[in-house]
């Protein structure tokens, strides 16, 4: 069976007809991509590389097939030479020699110019409208049953480590059929980790979007394996993989059955003014749902799937909020995954709730830390010029969360660099914070050396700042120090808390050998405040072959993170006039001019 590559949107095709006991074989241009060979019990078809090849094209490409272009060609191949053939011929027949494959069927990619031959494994393609098996959402599979989770070691959080996972690279990266990129890039210019970076491309309507994904670890390999398995839960994240979406309604015919909008947060009257054709919810608008799982009420509940899923179908026009990966994490099991993802919802309100109110938080010091590691890395980044800070930002919950900032030494370009980091166990959370800092900071001053006219239009019109990646850049340029006076100036080094700290206080959390425990502790701490916790599952297919889980984690009431000056929804929230107060960090409720003026500088 041979077809053109390239000359149909493959994503949007209906389902193959194949011709049994052929192998199948594609062309584009110089490339000849052939397989997979079918194989009884072994999942994979020629839809599915169909799909896989088109989803790794450049964007020229992939907007050319998938927006109603003409593709054509640029002319005759030159290729059609009798060697040629007989290469191919050769390359089809040992191809369907082939011995079963253990996992993934091969595929193998024939370069008619030089003759080489590489081979590649084809990850399935979930979504396939051939072999995949996507099912509808319902309630019944929505239920989050939390198993046992016993930890690897005692100072972990995770199921099994790393390296007991059978991940292999090629699989995901590759330029035939990489699911997540077609090659995976070391970041040399960082000089404090070694960091890997990889990205892959997903359309929404007319917009091609960028996902990059990473690992930032202390050595390339681990980097890889970490980023692969960020790049998997991204891939989760985006959309809905392994169910359809079947419900449509109004909030006001599903009562107390759904999460309000309204209380996970809406954008202002004036960014609608300003863009009248963004959706507004309303009570009374049909939406799209999905089935979530409340861990507080053990009942399923509906979720907007905008807000469960940061890039839903049908691109920005149909999303009354663009959502982020915020409370997503994956894991070895499910209790895993919601653990990591709870602790990045808690993270972040705690954030938000600090910057907003510009709240003063009590400074840890760093030589606290029980951890060689921690220590060793303040001292490297003090080496390129940065001091590494650390604030205790606990405001509702007994959780420890860490606010990490880099600080350049001598008030230059790349003056700041901002993280954070949530667990049980405070050298956890600031271990994750400065993992933030230590990647970022020392190319901080690079970066802004070279986006500075941009960046200084931002610092004089806040609007301009439109893009995730905005709000920690803006705060390379040394100007913008003075709106985080509030937490940096006038401290006294005498004055500051050890780390261990954090693990006290009324209702302190203790780490539990069982994963399965730090979530029920967990969640009974935050629902006693009056929150719910919903869980939705986003696994996709490929995350299943590998043991993984993936969910997002939504505490409707706890401040969302925006990116976009005017896209923000915490200043409109009763929670970020209220929590400080509450938590004894403030006399009286913010009012609109106690919020800090400024955009937030977290990545």
């Amino acid at each position: 069976m041979v077809t053109a590559l390239g000359v149909r949107d493959e994503l949007a095709a209906e389902a193959w007809e194949f011709v049994p006991g052929t192998v199948p074989v594609g062309l584009y241009g110089h490339h000849v991509v052939v397989g997979p060979v079918p194989s009884d019990g072994i999942p994979g078809c020629p839809q599915c590389l169909a799909r896989r090849w088109q989803a790794v094209r450049a964007g020229f490409l992939r907007d050319a097939l998938e927006r109603g272009g003409d593709p054509r060609a640029t002319g005759t191949p030159p290729w059609q030479a009798a060697f040629a053939v007989d290469a191919l011929a050769g390359l089809v027949a040992a191809a369907a020699r082939q011995p079963r494959p253990a996992r993934h069927p091969w595929v193998w990619l024939l370069d008619l110019e030089t003759l080489h031959v590489s081979r590649f494994p084809l990850v399935p393609d979930g979504e396939c409208p051939s072999c995949g098996a996507r099912r509808d959402d319902t309630a019944d599979a929505a239920r989050i049953a939390l198993d046992a989770t016993p930890k690897h070691a005692p100072d972990s959080f995770r199921l099994r480590p790393l390296d007991a996972y059978d991940l292999a690279l090629e699989a995901f990266v590759n330029p035939v059929t990489g699911m997540l990129s077609p090659s995976v890039v070391p970041d040399l210019t960082s000089a404090s980790t070694s960091s890997a970076v990889g990205a892959f491309t997903t359309r929404s309507g007319t917009y091609l979007r960028e996902c990059y994904w990473g690992g930032h670890t202390g050595t390339y390999g681990t980097s890889v394996r970490v980023g692969v398995l960020e790049g998997l839960e991204r891939y989760a994240g985006m959309r809905a993989r392994a169910k359809r979406t079947v419900i449509t309604a109004r909030l006001d015919e599903l009562g107390d059955t759904a999460v309000d909008p309204r209380v996970t947060g809406l954008y202002s009257d004036a960014f609608h003014a300003a863009d009248p054709d963004a959706p507004r919810f309303t009570p009374d608008r049909p939406v799209d749902w999905v089935w979530g799982w409340s861990l507080r009420d053990d009942r399923p509940v509906l979720v907007p799937e905008v807000v469960a899923y940061y890039h839903s179908p049908g691109g920005i026009r149909r999303r009354f909020v663009q959502e982020s990966s915020n409370g997503c994490a994956s894991g070895g099991s499910l209790a895993e995954a919601v653990h990591h993802g709870l602790m990045e919802a808690v993270e972040r309100d705690a954030f938000l709730l600090a910057w907003f109110g510009r709240a003063r938080l009590p400074e840890i010091d760093p030589a606290s830390s029980t951890r060689p590691a921690t220590r060793a890395m303040v001292d490297r980044l003090a080496m390129y010029g940065y001091r590494a800070r650390f604030f205790d930002t606990r405001i509702t919950f007994p959780v420890p969360v860490v606010t990490a900032v880099a600080e350049r030494v001598d008030g230059g370009p790349g003056l700041l660099c901002f993280g954070a980091g949530a667990s049980l166990d405070p050298e956890a959370a600031l271990a994750a914070g400065l993992c933030e800092i230590a990647t970022d900071s020392v190319n901080l001053r690079r970066r802004t050396a070279r986006e500075e006219s941009r960046l200084r239009r931002m610092a004089d019109a806040f609007g301009e700042v439109q893009v995730l990646h905005d709000h920690p850049l803006l705060y390379g340029l040394p100007e913008m120090g003075r709106y985080t006076d509030f937490l940096l100036r006038g401290r006294d080094d005498a004055d500051r808390v050890s780390l261990a700290s954090l693990a006290s206080g009324p209702g302190a959390l203790r780490p539990s050998p069982d994963l399965r425990a730090d979530v029920e502790a967990c969640v009974s701490a935050v629902t006693q405040r009056g929150f719910d916790v919903v869980v939705v599952d986003q696994t996709a297919p490929e995350q299943l072959d590998l043991g993984f889980r993936t969910v997002k984690v939504l505490v409707p009431g706890l401040i969302p993170i925006d990116f976009g000056w005017s896209r923000q929804r915490g200043p409109l929230m009763p929670r970020v006039r209220t929590a400080l107060r509450e938590a004894g960090l403030r006399g009286a409720d913010l009012t609109p001019d106690n919020l800090n003026p400024a955009p937030h500088p977290f990545p």
